[in-house]
């Protein structure tokens, strides 16, 4: 082996790493952020014509972009051996806030998902995200077992998601379905068999069943209105539940099952006739409606969707939610066809990277949390994508670091923070063999497993 090729000298290559973390995760941050300030500006025309101000939606937003820089920061700087102290106090703080949601939190959409502290709101939902992969990212590397992930982790891990699945139910079903879907990708990285992985999918279904039963429940029990009054009631509170009056088992679902009952019929009204082009527009669908003619309206010239510009979105006075919920709908409009694409490759190429990262990383648990971060910001990402463009039903979830939202940013910004982490301190550490084993006896010992994705 010649001089150049040695661990010690293409440590030296690694320098870079050494001293500001991956570039590639660094160039995607700062352009999601450069594109959040650009899109999110255009789309708070409702918000600047409640009397706020011009310039006051987009000032709000920057404070919150830098508070969520501040958060990056935080981990950013801190070796990730010394994560697992940081992860205890956001475990305790996110259980603590999801439990406090339901009592003294905002209702918002038919359910309480804020806690307004008066210069700040926290939606323990988007703290979730981050903690639960960060609690499992540590459970299964503390309980690696050569190439797999032993009982006592699968069912630690399968706990930690029941029990915060059962703190957010109540917060809407697409963030459990989220945690939910999150947990199953980082047991497939963690190496964990398919027959465990199978037995959690039974488990869960199980628990959900028990859930959406005593949900329903208590939603039908507290309304304990007709019919009509439902229906007026949740096209109140969510402006996608259009009710067909012909479809017989919709309207059983929501007379029988209340919040619970909606979330099903949700999902056939969608896949049922007529679809939305065939459809009217009224108060329950004009969400949809305004969003597919954001899209529509980027190609005005017929040819090809160039989008109308940044700043000229006809859409985004009349598209509810237009700056959070259907913000990508909004960048079309103005971007068009290759700036949608653009941001959808933002995301994918974050989920391509962070697996190259946790290739070159020596331990499980440093590969595991940057593939888990990768994953969950990613899958949210394109949740919002298909929801604006209509492949899957509505429901708010917001666009990743570009949507409007304060503890969203600030999370997904920590997020991006434990990644760059991961690739200051453990890349380096593998190029090099003292580093290497300075990082062994620093590391406690249950998080000493070998990398399995390697």
């Amino acid at each position: 082996m010649t001089k150049e090729t040695t661990p010690t000298a293409e440590a030296k290559t690694k320098k870079g790493y050494r001293n500001i973390g991956d570039p590639v995760i660094w160039g995607i941050y700062i352009s999601l952020v450069l594109i959040s300030i650009i899109e999110s500006f255009s789309a708070s025309s409702q918000i600047i014509g409640t009397g706020a101000g011009m310039y006051a939606p987009i000032f709000k937003h920057g404070i919150l972009l830098l508070v969520g820089f501040c958060a990056l920061l935080v981990f950013y700087f801190t070796n990730y051996k010394n994560f697992p102290k940081l992860f205890t106090i956001l475990a305790a703080v996110t259980i603590l806030a999801l439990i406090l949601a339901p009592i003294i939190g905002q209702d918002i959409n038919g359910a309480k998902r804020t806690i307004n502290l008066g210069f700040f709101s926290i939606q323990p939902a988007e703290m979730a995200k981050v903690s639960i992969v960060a609690l499992i990212a540590w459970v299964s590397a503390s309980h690696q077992k050569r190439e797999d992930v032993s009982n006592r982790g699968i069912i630690l891990c399968a706990t930690l998601v029941l029990f915060y699945s059962a703190l957010t139910f109540s917060q809407g079903l697409t963030n459990t379905m989220l945690l939910m879907g999150i947990s199953f990708i980082m047991m497939l990285i963690s190496g964990a068999k398919f027959k465990k992985i199978g037995a959690v999918i039974l488990v869960y279904g199980i628990f959900a069943v028990i859930f959406f039963s005593i949900k329903s429940y208590n939603d039908s029990k507290e309304e304990n209105l007709n019919i009509d009054a439902k229906t007026e009631v949740v096209a109140k509170s969510d402006n996608s539940d259009v009710l067909p009056e012909d479809n017989a088992l919709v309207q059983f679902l929501v007379n029988n099952f209340g919040r619970g009952g909606t979330w099903v019929a949700r999902f056939i009204r969608h896949y049922t006739p007529p679809q939305l082009v065939d459809q009217e527009m009224n108060s329950k669908n004009r969400q949809e409606m305004y969003a597919r003619m954001a899209q529509a309206n980027s190609n005005q010239l017929g040819i090809f969707p160039t989008g109308v510009g940044p700043g000229n979105s006809r859409e985004c006075s009349r598209l509810p939610l237009a700056f959070s919920d259907y913000i990508y709908s909004i960048i079309v409009e103005e971007l068009g066809l290759i700036g949608g694409i653009f941001i959808l490759i933002l995301f994918v190429a974050l989920v391509f990277r962070a697996k190259k990262i946790a290739f070159q990383c020596s331990y499980a648990f440093p590969s595991f949390l940057v593939m888990g971060m990768s994953v969950m910001i990613s899958l949210q990402a394109l949740f919002h994508m298909a929801i604006n463009t209509g492949v899957v039903p509505v429901s708010g979830q917001q666009l990743p670091l570009v949507s409007m939202g304060g503890t969203s940013t600030i999370m997904v910004s920590a997020a991006f923070g434990i990644m760059l982490s991961v690739s200051r301190y453990a890349i380096q550490n593998a190029y090099d063999k003292e580093l290497k084993k300075i990082e062994h006896e620093q590391l406690p010992e249950n998080l000493r497993a070998v990398n399995p994705i390697q």
